[in-house]
């Protein structure tokens, strides 16, 4: 018979799992106020302009005509979200919540018996895991000590829009994620270009060998790498694809494409799974090729995995405001 957990997360995913409502009430926690002003430092440029987006895969293929805008060079980092937690004393949801999910590979024999009966149905290798949190991604055993420069993890939608707002920016809305990502490449599926693995280099981190036994490393990394890793694509931008999964702005609709403004689409008013892009070093082309410019997935806001972090935008417009 089926745990209370692995019934509700029998809707999860391979790809990163789904909390699908807690217990727990939490306490309401307004969003910090922003910083005085808005810096760009550390951000890239993307330049107004007009894209085909969408694929074959993720039909229709549709033209998006965007404003100009910065995004991070790179996913928002642990010293990053550090900095804004002793700012601000924010609580992100796993730390009040009590339990976060864990990719099995991360646990020890002994933690992985231990959560054999909290274990996604059908995606065993999601472990429910209490004390997983940000700071210590992989439960109370683990920590950041030797990863101050990579993505953040652990974090919901709800912690990232929080972060966010603390810098006087915002999520990247789906359309955005996506012109960013592509490098000014016309219907390529990586930042890069067509091919995942160009004359045999590795370009991203994800999973190779067998999925989810055995991860040759071929790329370098079991689990997150660095957040400025590999060659950024011709924006200047890192790890588009591949190592974490990245929030965005819009609420998820699988249909959303065969409707959505040409100009600055933004998502679907309502919903219930937020968008997330880009793959993580769990996808496998065996089961989740996601890891492409195009691709498109989804969870719920209070969600948080050890494979999914963020990074943030403003509008051109408003930083000749501040």
């Amino acid at each position: 018979m089926l745990s209370k957990f692995q019934e509700v997360e029998a809707k999860g995913s391979c790809c990163s799992p789904s909390r699908g409502g807690s217990d727990v009430r939490l306490a309401d926690q307004p969003l910090p106020g922003p910083k005085k002003t808005v810096s760009v430092e550390g951000m890239r440029l993307i330049r107004a302009g007009t894209f085909l987006m969408g694929s074959e895969a993720e039909p229709p293929v549709h033209e998006v005509e965007l404003a100009a805008f910065y995004i991070d060079a790179t996913c928002i980092t642990n010293h990053q979200f550090n900095d804004f937690v002793n700012a601000t004393g924010y609580k992100t949801e796993a730390e009040q919540i009590g339990w976060s999910f864990v990719f099995m590979g991360h646990l020890t024999a002994a933690e992985q018996e231990r959560s054999v009966r909290l274990r996604v149905q059908g995606s065993e290798w999601w472990c429910r895991v209490e004390g997983a949190t940000w700071r210590h991604p992989e439960g109370p055993g683990s920590n950041i000590k030797n990863r101050w420069g990579h993505p953040v993890t652990q974090v919901s939608w709800n912690d990232a829009r929080a972060y966010a707002a603390w810098t006087g920016k915002r999520l990247p809305t789906e359309a955005e994620w996506e012109y960013a990502a592509r490098g000014g490449f016309v219907q390529k599926p990586f930042p890069w270009g067509d091919e995942r693995e160009p004359d045999g280099k590795h370009m991203m981190n994800v999973w190779q060998g067998v999925f989810p036994t055995l991860n040759t490393e071929a790329d370098g990394y079991y689990g997150t790498a660095p957040a400025r890793s590999f060659k950024p694509n011709r924006y200047g931008l890192y790890n588009m694809t591949g190592n974490v999964w990245e929030w965005c702005f819009d609420w998820f609709d699988p249909e959303y494409y065969r409707e959505s403004p040409r100009f600055n689409p933004t998502g679907p008013e309502t919903g219930e799974r937020k968008v997330i892009r880009g793959g993580s070093y769990l996808c496998h082309e065996s089961y989740c090729n996601r890891y492409r410019t195009d691709a498109r997935f989804s969870n719920t806001p209070d969600s948080a995995t050890t494979n999914c972090g963020f990074r943030c935008v403003v509008s051109a417009d408003e930083v000749k405001l501040c």
